[in-house]
């Protein structure tokens, strides 16, 4: 059955994906933050018998602005989801650091979360409900909701009237 929205319907699959792919992204560059990812300039000249034409190079000074410019988009991109989850309804805001933001994330479960970090425990159902406003935010923040297309939309009446 439809949605009776102007509203377009959300691939919520394909959009909690997202969500969390993004998340991965920002616990890699907050690594790569606290590892300073740096090139370094080569100390060696490279000899080569080809005429240069003219044009002077500076390897160390663009190789600084390289490492400057990186380290300042996973800033940036850090940042910005930081701020979102800052401002997330306290609820929200404790799952998504402890599940997602935490160094430990491949290690903890969901199930190890709703039973143990919440305090009191709460539910399955409530943990999912909570996940998906959470994820829902971010997505609407980072413009990573996916829209279900007309075709599954289609698929999905003709999947009903079936059974």
């Amino acid at each position: 059955m439809g949605q009776l929205s102007f509203l377009p319907e959300i691939d919520r699959k394909a959009t909690e994906a997202a969500v969390k792919d993004a998340l991965d992204d920002y616990r890699m560059k907050k690594f790569l933050i606290a590892s300073s990812d740096d090139r370094e300039a080569s100390i060696i000249a490279g000899y080569s018998n080809m005429p240069r034409g003219g044009k002077v190079s500076d390897q160390t000074a663009e190789i600084a602005v390289h490492n400057v410019d990186k380290q300042a988009k996973r800033k940036a991109y850090c940042e910005r989801i930081e701020r979102v989850v800052k401002w997330m309804p306290r609820m929200e805001r404790f799952l998504i650091e402890e599940r997602y933001m935490t160094r430990e994330h491949d290690y903890i479960t969901d199930q190890h979360v709703y039973n143990h970090v919440f305090q009191p425990p709460i539910s399955e159902g409530k943990y999912s409900k909570i996940r998906w406003k959470a994820f829902y935010r971010l997505a609407l923040d980072l413009n990573l909701v996916v829209e279900s297309s007309e075709e599954e939309e289609e698929e999905e009446e003709f999947d009903e009237g079936a059974t």
